[in-house]
């Protein structure tokens, strides 16, 4: 790859995050995208630290390549998890849901690039203003928790409105859709729903056969009603999340219907009863190949579409 400023600033050869994925996301995964040149990404998710920080040293023994970890700042483990990031002097820290301004200093004394996740213009500006290092912009296509703005909308104007390195999320899953990320202005791509079908994820068989076999209408969205919607594959469980979105129901009984069910479709393969996240890209998503087959498609495929481009004429 051609000089590039994300690249350049995490010491990785290709531009490429994997996303962080409660349940799914832990050291084998995230090892395996580093080794192949990309950024793994550990999921705290609602762990405890010392979960964590097990998953961390056994990266370490996996991969001598830079790697991170995804701290979801609602967590009731996020003081202990943020103290064992620090202790373990992780190299990249990505969050989500919330400000990470009151961890930044000391996450600083490692000299630790820090990455949040966000669906908005402003709250980019909000996170520049923190001092983070680069930004996740994500648009509603992807899977789990999502905002309102599609990539294609949300992307351009947050490169517009900050001066740090932007990485677009949510709808990419080859090497089009890295181009097109390029073309807005993104110095690089997180991919969650292709790393899910990776032979190094460990997520339950039967998770990785409905990513599988998902089509392009395969995926809506529960929970809008409590503020906190979430991207999903359609099943029994969905369904019943779409029965209460329409009756108003409070947000108790969500926690309620939904409590350990990313648990039990990640990790037991209930894929009816199961909270299977997955973006709207799935219908893409064809074959389980190793991380590192998967990067070197899609940056091959990249490739191949800016040598065509060299001829193209309007």
């Amino acid at each position: 790859m051609a000089k590039n400023k994300f690249k350049d600033l995490i010491g990785i050869d290709y531009p490429i995050i994997q996303g962080g994925m409660a349940w799914i996301s832990d050291a084998e995964l995230a090892a395996a995208v580093s080794n192949a040149g990309g950024l793994g990404i550990i999921a705290a998710g609602n762990a405890p630290g010392q979960w964590v920080k097990e998953q961390i040293r056994k990266a370490k023994t996996l991969t001598d390549k830079p790697f991170g970890v995804n701290v979801m700042l609602l967590s009731p483990f996020v003081e202990e998890v943020a103290e064992v990031v620090w202790e373990e002097k992780v190299k990249v820290i990505v969050t989500g849901a919330g400000n990470p301004g009151k961890y930044i200093k000391k996450w600083r004394e490692n000299d630790v690039k820090i990455i949040p996740v966000v669906p908005s213009v402003g709250l980019a500006k909000r996170m520049e203003g923190t001092g983070v290092d680069a930004i996740i912009a994500e648009g509603t296509e992807a899977g789990g928790h999502i905002g309102e703005l599609t990539t294609m909308c949300l992307l351009p104007q947050v490169v517009d409105a900050v001066d740090i390195p932007v990485i677009a999320a949510g709808g990419i899953a080859d090497g089009r859709g890295i181009a097109a990320a390029f073309m807005m202005g993104a110095s690089g791509v997180q991919v969650g729903t292709r790393f899910l079908v990776a032979k190094e994820c460990n997520v339950h068989d039967n998770y990785k056969k409905k990513i599988l076999e998902a089509k392009d209408i395969d995926t809506l969205v529960t929970g809008r009603p409590t503020g906190h919607p979430v991207r999903v594959l359609k099943n029994k469980l969905a369904r019943m999340y779409k029965k209460m979105d329409k009756e108003a129901v409070p947000a108790e009984k969500y926690e309620e219907l939904g409590r350990g069910a990313l648990h039990k479709a990640a990790c037991l393969g209930d894929v009816s009863m199961g909270s299977i996240m997955s973006g709207q890209i799935a219908g893409l998503v064809c074959k389980e190949q190793t991380a590192s087959e998967i990067i070197e498609e899609m940056f091959g495929e990249l490739k191949v579409l800016l040598d065509n481009a060299k001829d193209f004429n309007i």
